[in-house]
């Protein structure tokens, strides 16, 4: 895929953040867009700004993406309208913080069933169209933890890392049968979302200040921008996209240390989380 111009684009959670910004940048190019979210208010949001952007047609529909049921009715709606899907962007994605001693399991359930069951079901249904359009990219969103790993975010660790897995054998897959089908993983650093905020902490976690945190000393990255690197890694043909300097250089310091930059994100973390309200256990 080398343009956007009159391509299907889907793209899940697409109400607000990084699902917002890719369907504003791809209206912008051109593209016809089939948008889903849980959050129907900001979908509809959304669809103004694509269509304020120029989108050549906006198509929303209300999507829980770990619905597997939901899936295949959703597929041969957006082919039944635009007769073909080009481009799959697996956005849709929650957090969880909390130790492992501490998650509960329904917790557990919510996080895996949309960040990786949400790609998995996304990919599964539309696959098929995307090889049958000829010109075909599945673009899944990993994350700089999906590179490397800090304490307290093992659920959300389990999932990008499996996200990533599933990415890189899935392209390997199209490349050794020759189907038309590009796939990107791209792997955001700290974007100005509010993946956070609306996210998920066990007992004991301040999570507006957890959130506080995030927003003022860790989101960098713009939205819009990070819609700019993606579509750009994608155009290019790239099969791993890393967005915003933190990603590089944290990814890169992780494959310099090898498995000891796990024992130094950890002292740093007893240290930063002795006295932090974002994480007082017995509270």
């Amino acid at each position: 895929m080398r343009t956007l111009d009159g391509k299907v684009v889907v793209i899940t959670g697409a109400a607000s953040g990084i699902g917002r910004a890719l369907a504003v940048e791809c209206a912008g190019r051109g593209s016809l867009l089939a948008l889903s979210d849980v959050d129907e208010a900001g979908l509809a949001e959304t669809a103004r700004l694509a269509g304020a952007a120029g989108a050549v047609a906006v198509r929303t529909d209300p999507l829980d993406v770990g619905d597997r049921a939901a899936w295949p009715a959703y597929a041969d709606a957006v082919v039944g309208q635009f007769g073909r899907v080009n481009m799959l962007v697996s956005n849709a994605g929650v957090s969880l913080s909390g130790d492992v001693l501490d998650l509960d399991y329904d917790d557990l359930d919510w996080i895996v069933a949309t960040n990786l069951w949400g790609v998995i079901h996304g990919t599964k249904a539309l696959l098929p169209h995307l090889i049958a359009s000829g010109d075909g990219h599945v673009v899944t969103m990993s994350s700089l933890f999906g590179l490397m790993s800090v304490p307290g975010q093992s659920a959300y660790h389990a999932t990008k890392y499996a996200v990533r897995g599933f990415s890189e054998s899935l392209r390997e897959e199209m490349l050794v049968a020759g189907h038309p089908v590009g796939v990107t993983v791209v792997h955001p650093g700290g974007i100005r979302t509010g993946i956070v905020r609306n996210g998920r902490s066990v007992a004991g976690i301040d999570q507006e200040e957890r959130a506080r945190r995030f927003d003022d000393e860790l989101a960098r990255t713009e939205p819009a921008r990070a819609a700019e690197v993606i579509l750009t890694g994608v155009l290019a043909g790239k099969a791993r996209v890393l967005v915003g300097l933190d990603a590089h250089v944290y990814h890169q310091a992780a494959r310099l240390l090898g498995a000891r930059y796990q024992d130094l994100v950890a002292r740093r973390a007893r240290r930063l989380l002795g006295d932090s309200p974002v994480r007082n256990r017995g509270e």
